[in-house]
């Protein structure tokens, strides 16, 4: 971000934000109500923000109705398929929602940049990818993608807080290491993407993410204003109140609740 930039603040964030959340619950009673599919892509850099602005989305859906799908390296067996075919079963259902962190689109970036694809692998797959995203679209799927644009500079900064935090190190891996040094091959590795797959029936949608708060928000609007109205009536449902003494938890004498944790004064 440049120096004369703000970053948005946690309070602005959460009230722009709350009712970004109950369009998104109306949008997948929508999609439950019309039996649509909603599959959305999250592309971009690594430390850009794609599983902040997920869980932004999936954590006010009922997961029973929205997956995220996150897949690690293919297997032997994997490799030895179809490119497309790991990803296939992960699609929605009718009334689903399917957020992917991470696509078939790692051939084109960390694959291509990174020398684990070869050179025909890689240009097949930028000419195939156009062809399945256009039966999905023309087989009725919703299909939106998303790449998260970050600099450098905040780039590392976000990778030194995950190397000084213990409970996001999880986050690095040897490949972001080196990754590190590939900024400007990505770019041209995005840039290639961009040319090859960006269609009118499944185009590609930049978010600036140097605020993360700011790119969430951005993106979220943009989803549910691209979307067909979303109204349906919500179900009305009757709660009557209950008679008599409420009830308590019983246990048989065998079997007891752990006791409760204490925080040790002395740690805090």
């Amino acid at each position: 971000m440049g120096k004369n930039q703000e970053r948005l603040s946690r309070k602005a964030y959460e009230a722009a934000l709350e009712p970004m959340r109950l369009e998104l619950v109306q949008m997948s009673r929508w999609l439950a109500h019309h039996h649509k599919r909603l599959l959305v892509i999250f592309e971009g850099r690594d430390t850009a923000g794609k599983s902040g602005v997920i869980r932004a989305i999936s954590d006010v859906l009922d997961p029973r109705r929205c997956q995220v799908v996150a897949l690690g390296k293919p297997s032997e067996q994997e490799r030895g398929q179809w490119y497309f075919q790991r990803y296939v079963p992960h699609l929605p259902a009718a009334g689903n929602v399917v957020l992917f962190d991470r696509s078939w689109y790692n051939r084109a970036g960390v694959e291509k940049v990174m020398g684990f694809c070869t050179d025909a692998e890689y240009r097949r797959f930028l000419h195939d990818a156009p062809t399945f995203e256009r039966m999905l679209v023309d087989d009725g799927v919703l299909l939106f993608k998303y790449w998260l644009c970050v600099d450098q500079a905040e780039q590392e900064a976000r990778f030194a807080e995950r190397l000084a935090d213990p409970l996001k190190r999880w986050k690095l891996s040897p490949v972001d290491v080196v990754a590190r040094t590939q900024y400007a091959e990505y770019g041209r590795a995005r840039n290639a993407m961009l040319k090859a797959t960006h269609t009118a029936y499944a185009p590609w949608t930049l978010v600036d993410f140097n605020d993360q708060r700011a790119g969430r928000l951005t993106l979220i609007r943009h989803l549910l204003d691209h979307l067909p109205d979303q109204h349906v009536p919500e179900q009305t449902i009757d709660m009557p109140p209950l008679h008599g003494k409420l009830g308590r938890e019983s246990y048989p004498a065998a079997h007891r609740p752990l006791a409760p944790f204490v925080p040790d004064p002395a740690a805090g």
